[in-house]
């Protein structure tokens, strides 16, 4: 029977050959969310012992159109490294990851730690800037045939993600990307949109849930983390050779250029 370490052991050995596996959920010890978990934590501690740094966490499935998608029912999160991150304007080569799909987010950062059960005007007061952001998903699991357990365990099907500037948080701000439509362009063509209320209700009910859930695990939000609250519209394939953009009325852009 396979053990949370041999599966982590396979999801690990997926992501540095580029080559996806079966999916996991069911399989040998992984049952329950708490196992998906354990094997998610694994495979970040090998990411901090080659050198990585966590500056954050991303808030996965947080709408109905992601859900929807991956047939799923509820949120999930992942751990954000210093390596994952691509500045805006930079570049992507594809044959990096394995079949990498593009979601366009709004991202914060924290003034200060978020203690244990929040409400939402504590979190909002803890909001120090806010930008649009767009993250790359990627599975290690072949043919994206997972569930909520499998991409629990693959660190939410994260990959990478690039923020665009910061803009200083305000009531104002905070109120206005509620009903904010963000949207996703390919070159000169919009592919995707959504409006912030698509999280959740609202992006900051995504962070409140983070804080919930890290605390189930003892963990918490700090001062300087950058959180993603989850995408505003179904994920899109990542093609090369292309201008990904993200934008939103009152920020400035985040684009990235993917080749391969």
């Amino acid at each position: 029977m396979s053990s949370i370490a041999d599966l982590a052991d396979r999801l690990w050995q997926a992501d540095q050959e580029r080559q996806p596996v079966p999916p996991i959920a069911g399989v040998g010890e992984i049952r329950t969310l708490a196992d998906a978990y354990a094997i998610q934590t694994a495979n970040v501690a090998r990411r901090l012992a080659a050198g990585e740094r966590i500056i954050g966490h991303k808030v996965g499935l947080t709408s109905l159109a992601m859900q929807q998608q991956l047939g799923v029912d509820q949120p999930d999160f992942g751990v954000i490294t210093d390596r994952m991150t691509i500045g805006s304007g930079g570049t992507l080569h594809l044959h990096e990851l394995i079949a990498p799909r593009i979601e366009a987010e709004f991202a914060f950062t924290l003034a200060r730690e978020i203690g244990a059960n929040p409400t939402l005007d504590e979190v909002r007061a803890a909001i120090d800037s806010v930008a649009v952001a767009l993250e790359i998903i990627d599975s290690r699991i072949a043919d994206w045939r997972i569930g909520l357990l499998d991409t629990v365990a693959d660190n939410a099907s994260s990959a990478r993600i690039v923020v665009g500037p910061w803009r200083q948080a305000t009531d104002d701000i905070l109120n206005e990307i509620i009903a904010a439509t963000l949207s996703l362009r390919l070159d000169d063509e919009q592919v995707a949109s959504g409006r912030g209320d698509a999280v959740l209700g609202d992006p900051l009910e995504a962070v409140r849930w983070l804080v919930d859930a890290l605390g189930n695990f003892g963990a918490t939000l700090e001062e300087g983390d950058v959180i993603l609250a989850g995408a505003v519209h179904a994920s899109v394939p990542l093609t090369g050779d292309h201008d990904w953009t993200a934008v939103a009325d009152g920020f400035e852009p985040v684009t990235i250029t993917t080749k391969g």
